[in-house]
């Protein structure tokens, strides 16, 4: 077990630190078991499982927040549910049912409470849910077992910067995923697809790549692991595509956009419409909101520039803030968005 007094919750980086437990159910027999503590950091699992020869695995990124008055909250947890029931029957694995879901993320906040780093710190507790084929499969098709894991860790923000803007990268001769595969699924294969890519951008001097349509190469996909936005004339727009993850937080921003003036566009956008943005960003669980001061196509090597000053533009500011006060609960949530864990 971790040493808590040690943790120096300011300066955490998003990555892995052991917690006390994680919680455990399996699909077997046509059945879901009840959930299994566990304080081990391993999985038993057989060397067949579909999961490592045939890609049957998805997960999903959530937060539980220490708010402004001491309360913990968790972040629209049922859109987390709702999204791995849509990948599972993508890659026809199991669905897990919502409750079985949240009565997993609950119990695990709870074993671990500890762990939620303190309010004002910046930090959260990051909650990573799995699912994967643990049933013995030679040939290519589906298991008929499953294995359901739930674990936490607290974590910083996504890219050390935290909410300050970084450099992207646009590349052209590697795609994420196929418009009509498994791009709009939370699975561990469109990820893997991105490493080379991305690896190669941060050695280059960026934060991420951002990809472009697999078919044309002519519009804005994913950010990296997360969605693309862009602020122009009192309007969010963001990328309408097959091949994209439907982000929550992207979900969210799109609703505060509303509620604050902005018309909000879903549509396909080209790479030159990049010159016309006043304010671009990604945004997903683990970044909340990167706001992107340059983008930079490593084919042409034109740079798109924002944030001039050093500083992320007032919209994406004042998103990011009502986000996050949200989720702190430093603000009203009158869109029933968090659920205090009791």
């Amino acid at each position: 077990m971790s040493d808590i007094e040690d943790i120096k919750w300011e300066e955490l980086p998003f990555g892995y630190l052991k917690t006390d437990y994680n919680v455990r159910a399996y699909f077997k027999d046509g059945r879901w078991s009840g959930l299994e503590v566990s304080d081990s950091e391993y999985l038993s699992i057989h060397m067949a499982a579909s999961a490592l020869h045939y890609g049957q695995e998805a997960f999903e990124g959530m937060k539980a927040f220490r708010g402004v008055d001491g309360k913990i909250r968790v972040f629209r947890w049922d859109e987390n549910a709702k999204r791995l029931i849509n990948s599972a029957r993508g890659i026809m694995m199991e669905p897990v049912p919502m409750e079985l879901f949240k009565e997993a993320v609950w119990k695990v906040i709870k074993l671990n409470e500890r762990f939620v780093p303190p309010y004002g710190t910046g930090a959260s507790l990051y909650i990573r849910p799995l699912l994967f084929g643990s049933g013995a499969q030679v040939g290519v098709k589906p298991a008929t077992e499953y294995t359901f894991v739930v674990f936490v860790t607290p974590v910083g923000p996504y890219f050390k910067e935290g909410f300050k803007p970084v450099k992207m990268q646009i590349v052209r001769d590697f795609d994420r995923a196929a418009p009509l595969g498994t791009g709009t699924y939370k699975v561990g294969g469109n990820y893997a697809a991105s490493l080379q890519a991305g690896e190669r951008a941060h050695r280059e001097g960026y934060k991420a790549a951002l990809f472009l349509d697999s078919k044309e190469k002519k519009y804005i996909d994913e950010a990296g692991p997360a969605n693309f936005f862009g602020i122009k004339n009192n309007t969010y727009v963001t990328p309408k595509s097959t091949s994209i993850l439907p982000s929550i937080t992207n979900m969210s921003l799109r609703t505060l956009a509303e509620e604050i003036g902005l018309k909000v566009e879903v549509r396909p956008i080209p790479v030159e419409e990049l010159t016309e943005f006043d304010e671009v960003g990604a945004c997903g669980t683990a970044a909340v909101i990167s706001p992107i001061c340059a983008i930079e196509d490593r084919d042409t090597h034109t740079i798109y520039t924002y944030c001039k000053d050093g500083n992320a533009g007032p919209i994406s500011t004042r998103l990011y803030k009502m986000l996050q006060g949200i989720q702190f609960g430093e603000i009203p949530d009158k869109y029933g968005w968090t659920e205090v864990v009791s």
